[in-house]
């Protein structure tokens, strides 16, 4: 059965107007504002597809053009374990990872995969041009797990410092390139190589939350729980470096409201950070949009302290129209941050009663919910949904894994030509 093209339009969330996509818009061409743009989709209904598979269940939601081999979907469940000794009646967890157990098949043990196949799936198939991804770890390992496995060629800019990440079950094809900047950079160091890499026109930026694809990927997650739970949930918990998860969840919450069929979109947003590299959570505690002032010397140091190295981004779509701000504020919900002794506390407690391991950024949720329902900030009885975003890594890894090396170290202080012709080099080898 061929695949028929996802029938949708953009909208700029900052004034209103739809425009149609003319193919990889990361904003409203006709606009200056500073605003993420948003997929509206033809179908209004949420209809999971029974005659796809893995992701592209939720196709009808996702911005695509093609599908591609090997996706899976989030896994739902209601939690037992950890909910008793939150003292939780309704406590529902998205588990993004690999898990025979429930069905969870993600070989990355990463929800970064959700995002990466949305994204791969928006090009087209006759794309010339080659992907740039900036990562701090978990969404390089997903797209070039993706990239690989499709042949579609792409460069991944990564910390050297994050080189543990990469590790993967089976090696990589040569389509996938990751460079690496030098030893205390941050991922906003990748994020400058990338964007150096991408002035030649022979590549182009995936956009990272700018991408409605990135976006409703990760948004698969709210749909996983909506189909087992059956209405939108009162609270959702999640982890953020960017903020991006949390926003998909709220915008396909909102598209859930409008269906009619899964109840008002009171889903109150709990983001969550890792002590001490907390931009989004001071900016936020300082009731503000623009992010409070931190230099690279403090983001560098911070990102090397904490325990989930992927929550650690200085470039943050917070005060962007549509942003991880406007997020908090529409849901009525808050930002929580905690110890890395916490997280190992909670990766623990979470694998003893609910029987997988979990990666630290996972365990930062958490620990926020324990938080919250400490605080009074949930009620026992409340619907909540905790988005557990990695996990699984014993069972993926038990037959053996590779690690991929950077196929080049560069310093995002050199010039673009200096940059753009090393990558050259490695695709023409």
């Amino acid at each position: 059965m061929s695949f028929k093209p996802t029938s949708y339009q953009l909208l700029n969330v900052k004034t209103g107007r739809i425009f149609k996509d003319s193919g990889w818009d990361l904003k409203d061409p006709q606009s200056s504002e500073n605003s993420l743009v948003r997929a509206v989709y033809a179908n209004k209904k949420f209809t999971p597809r029974n005659d796809l598979k893995g992701l592209y269940r939720y196709a009808e939601w996702l911005p695509v053009q093609r599908t591609l081999r090997r996706s899976h979907a989030p896994v739902t469940y209601k939690s037992k374990g950890l909910a008793g000794i939150l003292g939780l009646e309704n406590l529902y967890i998205t588990f993004s990872g690999f898990w025979n157990k429930i069905g969870a098949k993600m070989e990355t043990c990463s929800f970064k995969e959700t995002e990466a196949f949305g994204v791969c799936s928006r090009m087209s198939k006759k794309e010339k041009k080659i992907l740039v991804v900036e990562s701090a770890g978990n969404t390089a390992r997903a797209f070039a797990r993706v990239c690989s496995d499709n042949n579609i060629p792409i460069v991944i800019c990564v910390p050297e410092d994050n080189f543990s990440d990469l590790w993967f079950r089976r090696p990589l094809r040569s389509c996938v390139k990751i460079i690496a900047t030098p030893h205390g950079t941050d991922y906003f160091d990748a994020i400058t190589l990338g964007e150096k890499l991408c002035a030649d026109p022979r590549y182009f930026s995936e956009g990272g939350a700018k991408n409605v694809a990135r976006r409703d990927g990760m948004g698969t997650t709210l749909l996983s729980a909506v189909e087992v739970i059956g209405r939108i949930p009162d609270a959702y918990f999640q982890a953020v470096g960017s903020g991006t998860g949390a926003i998909a969840a709220y915008e396909n919450a909102c598209r859930l409201e409008a269906d009619g069929r899964f109840g008002k979109n009171n889903m109150r947003v709990y983001a969550c950070a890792n002590k001490p590299f907390t931009l989004m959570y001071d900016t936020w505690k300082k009731e503000q949009r623009d992010l409070v002032p931190i230099t690279p010397e403090e983001s560098r140091r911070y990102a090397a302290s904490i325990l989930a190295k992927v929550l650690s981004n200085r470039k943050p779509p917070y005060g962007i129209a549509g942003g991880l701000y406007d997020t908090l504020k529409a849901s009525g919900g808050d930002m929580f941050a905690v110890t890395n002794d916490e997280i190992v506390y909670w990766m623990l407690q979470f694998f003893n009663k609910e029987g997988v391991d979990i990666f630290p950024a996972a365990a930062t949720a958490v620990a926020s919910l324990s938080h919250a329902v400490e605080d009074g900030v949930v009620k026992k009885d409340e619907v909540i949904m905790l988005n557990i975003t990695g996990g699984g890594m014993l069972n993926a890894t038990k037959d053996g894994f590779t690690l991929k090396k950077p196929d080049l170290v560069l310093s995002p202080e050199l010039p673009e030509e200096d940059i753009i012709v090393s990558v050259d080099k490695l695709f023409r080898k």
